[in-house]
């Protein structure tokens, strides 16, 4: 479950920090001609890759309780669990999820935005070429 959700996290992170960085290209590179460095003309779109990653884990603690009761609590509490007990086991396991999420994002997507960038800081990333259907 951890896993599975990090994993998640991840793949939208890191589809959002490609588009963003061939969708601004221009102004990384501008950023980049100016003397800035990979990680300084990229780190609107880290943040807002990361942001992005994490949108579905927020969402979800957002309906805990309130919208949807979620089958770790619901088994504790009909196997005739304190509720109270099953509550703070369901927060816990939510900050599990939202906390790997958040770690995997980060370092992943640290570590591949580095790959995007030469070590002479130029962006070394280039768009899918598009492929004509054959007749």
């Amino acid at each position: 479950m951890v896993i599975g959700n990090s994993m998640n996290a991840i793949a939208i992170s890191i589809d959002r920090l490609f588009s963003d960085l061939l969708r601004r290209r221009g102004e990384v590179e501008l950023l980049l001609c100016l003397g800035a460095t990979g990680g300084e003309a990229s780190a609107d779109m880290f943040r807002d890759a990361v942001k992005a990653g994490m949108i579905p884990s927020i969402n979800s603690m957002m309906g805990v309780g309130l919208v949807f009761i979620p089958g770790m609590m619901t088994g504790q509490i009909l196997a005739g669990s304190d509720p109270l007990v099953a509550v703070k086991y369901q927060i816990m396991v939510m900050l599990m999820l939202v906390g790997s999420t958040a770690i995997g994002s980060v370092l992943v997507v640290s570590l591949v935005r580095r790959r995007c960038f030469s070590p002479d800081h130029r962006m070394i990333i280039k768009a899918p070429e598009k492929r004509h259907p054959s007749a």
